[in-house]
């Protein structure tokens, strides 16, 4: 029995690979480049200094629309589970924010206030879900 070429396990682990990296690559270049924006416009102070607490708010919402995007998008285009693609990057986002809340816990002067570490960690997995919940909508019209 032949398998058709577009149902091999092999091609289907590249598409689920392609997926995660498309939905990763958006939320990462969407955050920074917002980032570099709001301080070319002078709404960030220059990097290094520390932000008010009002603009890590500001960073936290844009950052959740991206999360939910990238989310959406690595679930859009996975080959199957949907739901599955959208969560692993909500578990790779999870551990790359906890790792970086561990990084920059005690840097001086501070990076941001440990608020905005934690709560970046903290959306990860509901972001990645309504990314995954919904394409799965989609599917189900």
């Amino acid at each position: 029995m032949t398998i058709p070429m577009e149902e091999t396990p092999a091609r289907r682990r590249g598409q689920s690979a392609i997926a995660l990296a498309a939905g990763l690559l958006v939320g990462v270049i969407l955050s920074l480049g917002t980032d570099q924006i709001f301080h070319v416009l002078k709404i960030y102070p220059p990097w290094g200094q520390t932000m008010s607490d009002g603009l890590f708010i500001l960073a936290t919402a844009y950052r959740v629309v991206y999360t939910i995007l990238g989310s959406y998008i690595a679930a859009r285009l996975a080959p199957d589970r949907p739901m599955w693609h959208a969560m692993v990057l909500g578990v790779v986002g999870l551990v790359v924010s906890i790792a970086g809340a561990v990084a920059t816990w005690n840097m001086q002067p501070p990076v941001g206030p440990h608020w905005y570490a934690l709560l970046i960690a903290a959306i990860s997995i509901p972001c990645a879900w309504i990314g995954g919940m919904i394409r799965e909508r989609q599917l189900a019209q």
